[in-house]
This record gives C-alpha cells, structure tokens and sequence, in this order.
C-alpha cells in the first residue's frame, strides 16, 4: 500500500511563488517571521500573500524565540493555521504560546552528530505531553543559524516509529527527495533553500520537479506488516 507525503514549501515572499506552490499541488505554504533571515516577511506582507490561498492550503509561520506579544501581532494580521517553532522555545514556552494563540504547532529538532534516536523519542515525547496543541517534530540539520539550514542530516537517526508523525526537513532537493521519502517514509517534508533560485525567491521548474520526485516515492508501495 502507498500513501500520500504531505509537502510544504517554506520562506515564501513572492505572489508568483505561492501560486506557483499551490498550482504545483502543495499542502502548505511557510512564511518566515523571524528578521535575520534573508526569507524574512513582515505580518503585512504575509498577510498580502495568504489572501491568494485556496482552501484547505495550510498557512505556516516559522518563529524563532518569539515573545508571546510578538506572535499575537502577527497573528492578528495573519491567520495562519500552524506555528513552527526554530529557537530554543521549551516544551513549557511552546506550551504556554499554543494555548494563548489557540493554535496547534510543530517543534523543529535540530539533529547533529551526537543525536541518537533515543534522544528524538525523548524530545517528542516532552512537547507532546506538555501541551495537546503539539502536532509533531520537524526533523532539521543542526547547524549555527536557526531556520532552514540547506543540509542534510543522518536520516538513520531516524527511529522507524517516529518517522510516519514527523516532518522531514533539512537539505532536501529535487536530487535527493526521492530517496529521502522512500528511505525515511515521513508524515510530510518541508523544503526551502532545495527549490529556490535565490534566497527568498522560488523556482516554479524545481518546485515542480521536487513535487513530482515526492510522488515518485510515494509510488513505491511500503513493506508489507509482519
């Protein structure tokens, strides 16, 4: 039996790109909140953007170390349906920020050399028991800056039985997506830097051709259950 990865396409701060996405049959759309990134929009060009989604096209913000009054000024300029948060936020800061917000998020885990698949079960199992707006782990690179990092990761750090609640992220690319999805049967995959012609600016031809090697590995039937 196959299944469906879900795709989301992150930094986006075009018209042309979010309508290329869309067109291109993603699930969700990323905006970046947090300035230093050189993907970075502001609530009111956020808000210009997610006008153009069509239904059932999730709207995303990744924040890195947001105060609580920080969210709820974007927040009120755009309805975003799920938080990312990229920072150092604890189970408890990530807690309290769903529940003022209302909103259902996901917690980047930045996985480095000295990760273990323990410690990714450990990790999930905190947020998910500290809040019932926690929706899963994205599975990042670990590198210096916070955000999208265009590296890729071990995926055999992987545990099998995280893989089909989790977000793959972290260097993916038109070159290796399909591989990735086949190999790691993630929930879905977030990619950036993987579909861009510069930063901040998307390719529609690699988003296009980053979708269609997702649907290639989605294709190849799972392993059959003992």
């Amino acid at each position: 039996m196959s299944q469906r990865t879900r795709i989301k396409i992150c930094g986006l701060t075009r018209e042309e790109d979010v309508a290329a996405a869309v067109q291109a049959g993603a699930d969700a759309i990323g905006f970046v909140f947090y300035p230093k990134s050189p993907r970075f929009v502001t609530p009111a060009r956020a808000a210009e953007l997610v006008r153009s989604l069509p239904p059932f096209v999730s709207s995303v913000g990744l924040f890195v170390n947001a105060s609580l009054e920080e969210l709820r000024q974007v927040l009120m300029q755009v309805p975003l349906s799920l938080l990312q948060f990229h920072g150092d936020e604890t189970p408890a800061q990530c807690a309290e920020l769903a529940a003022a917000t209302v909103r259902p998020f996901v917690r980047a885990a930045r996985i480095g050399a000295s990760t273990t698949p323990a410690d990714l079960l450990e990790y999930e199992r905190a947020y998910r028991s500290a809040s019932p707006f926690f929706c899963g782990l994205l599975l990042d690179t670990l590198v210096e800056q916070y955000g999208g990092s265009g590296k890729v990761f071990d995926w055999s750090l992987i545990p099998k039985e995280l893989a089909p609640r989790a977000v793959l992220s972290g260097g993916l690319s038109v070159l290796n997506a399909t591989e990735a999805v086949a190999g790691v049967r993630p929930y879905a995959v977030d990619i950036s830097s993987g579909v861009e012609a510069a930063k901040g600016i998307k390719d529609a031809a690699k988003i296009n051709a980053f979708i269609d090697a997702v649907r290639l590995a989605d294709a190849v039937p799972l392993p059959a259950s003992n």
